[in-house]
């Protein structure tokens, strides 16, 4: 019970004291995804992208630990529009998760999901999904091409990518939850909407959305395969 309430107070600390600028987390969430592919031999497989049916972009996910851990931030959803072509206008989405462990330490931790298929992304508009229970994961490869991917990886619903600015080297989403940020939804969209209504319905994105759309039309092909 200590350590519930340790872990929930850790993550009231990580939550900003005022409510974050989601036009400025928007342009975050397009620089944290530019970078990534611009790693060259390192960046996100190209092809794995042209398959990809949603892409969630966290940037800045904070993560602090004393004896356990507990991590918390807020991204963007997309995903691919109507008869594969193009993408949606971004839901916002917030993520959460615990560990226990002996570990010292924070770090701010861009992260980038990709959603290989329909069915990962049926479960991902729920109110509620659990990362590697409502869907498998597994870290993703790096470089030009997919060639690397392991069978698990082949078999994943949902791909796991991070880059670390701190302390952590690495990440484990295993067990994180991802729920809508409604809150943020009404400051982009001006009236409260749901991501399953932006996604499914054709929501015109704002305009603060298009570099992030930019870069993901930049990047990938117009359809998925």
């Amino acid at each position: 019970m200590i350590l519930r309430l340790a872990a929930l107070t850790l993550v009231a600390a990580l939550m900003p004291a005022t409510a974050a600028n989601v036009f400025q987390r928007l342009e975050n969430a397009a620089e944290a995804l530019k970078e990534a592919m611009n790693m060259k031999e390192k960046s996100i497989p190209q092809d794995l992208l042209n398959k990809a049916h949603c892409v969630i972009v966290i940037p800045g996910m904070k993560k602090g630990a004393f004896m356990f851990g507990a991590k918390y931030g807020k991204g963007f959803l997309v995903c691919r529009g109507k008869r594969g072509i193009g993408w949606t206008a971004p839901g916002a989405v917030r993520i959460e998760g615990g560990s226990f462990g002996l570990q010292i330490g924070g770090s701010e931790t861009d992260v980038i999901m990709l959603v290989m298929n329909e069915k990962g992304k049926k479960k991902l508009l729920a109110s509620k999904f659990t990362v590697g229970g409502d869907a498998s994961a597994a870290a993703g490869p790096l470089g030009r091409t997919a060639a690397a991917q392991t069978d698990a990886q082949m078999r994943a619903e949902i791909l796991t990518y991070s880059r670390s600015r701190g302390v952590f080297a690495g990440i484990s989403l295993d067990g994180a939850t991802l729920r809508p940020a409604d809150d943020d939804n009404a400051k982009l969209y001006g009236r409260r909407i749901t991501n399953r209504e932006i996604i499914l319905r054709g929501v015109k994105p704002p305009p603060q959305a298009k570099r992030l759309l930019s870069v993901l039309n930049r990047y990938s092909s117009r359809e998925s395969k």
